[in-house]
């Protein structure tokens, strides 16, 4: 990871990890679900409200590390207003981008997300920045099982 990148992803943790956007609990979700990650101790509870295919709004609750957190925040920011299918091709790319060194990744579709990229050279942190995205689809699908990274 050159120098530059590798300082605007500790920055955007930092920021996101103390300051983390969309924190808090929706009055009347239409999908809600938990995740844990037993590894690093991370925890969240993420809420939806999904109108006509499109998710409207989005907050979450819980404690974790500054990944954790970070990426939860920076996920919750990019899903307002955005479709299912939208939802579920970045699901795909970010995935992607933190598991498969031989993807080929469209990093201005991901916006601030990309920066995420640096937790690859941590492979003990992926399933902390991937949690609060599994968490996502099993809460879209419906799945009544709390999510874990194990």
């Amino acid at each position: 990871m050159n120098p530059d990148i590798r300082e605007l992803y500790q920055e955007v943790i930092i920021d996101h990890g103390r300051r983390p956007r969309n924190a808090g609990v929706l009055a009347r979700p239409t999908h809600q679900k938990e995740g844990f990650n037993p590894v690093c101790g991370d925890k969240l509870t993420l809420y939806l409200d999904l109108q006509n295919k499109t998710i409207q709004d989005v907050k979450f609750d819980g404690c974790g590390c500054a990944i954790s957190m970070a990426s939860a925040s920076l996920m919750t920011e990019w899903l307002k207003n955005k479709s299912l299918v939208a939802v579920n091709k970045q699901f795909e790319q970010f995935h992607k981008m933190l598991t498969d060194d031989t993807a080929v990744i469209d990093h201005d579709a991901m916006g601030k997300i990309a920066v995420l990229e640096g937790v690859k050279a941590y492979p003990m942190r992926v399933k902390c920045a991937t949690l609060a995205w599994h968490t996502l689809m099993a809460a879209l699908k419906h799945d009544n099982q709390t999510v874990t990274t194990e």
